[in-house]
């Protein structure tokens, strides 16, 4: 079974917030970052990466996923600063080398 990831995106000013879950983290989060992710990340611009988790299979990233969108905003940025303190993008440290160019 295909490993999981849950992630975490927000927009430059760091006001929108948006849970997802994928099976190809990388994939995922270069199309939010073109516009083509979904309705939400292209209308607010959430293309930047503060979070993300990896799980062993997909239905447990799903269960934390929907775990994760219960929560209020207020939980959901400690969680995203255990991690990431400077809430920076976190894109570049998932990106294997000339993968992809904007």
């Amino acid at each position: 079974m295909k490993e999981g990831f849950v992630y975490i995106l927000s927009n430059a000013q760091r006001s929108v917030l948006y849970t997802g879950v994928s099976s190809d983290l990388i994939n995922r989060v270069f199309k939010h970052k073109q516009g083509n992710g979904s309705v939400f990340t292209s209308k607010y611009k959430a293309h930047f990466l503060l979070y993300y988790e990896i799980h062993q299979n997909m239905y447990q990233a799903i269960q934390r996923e929907k775990r994760i969108k219960k929560r209020k905003r207020e939980w959901k940025m400690n969680l995203i600063r255990s991690i990431n303190p400077e809430l920076k993008d976190l894109w570049t440290q998932v990106l294997p080398e000339g993968r992809f160019h904007f």
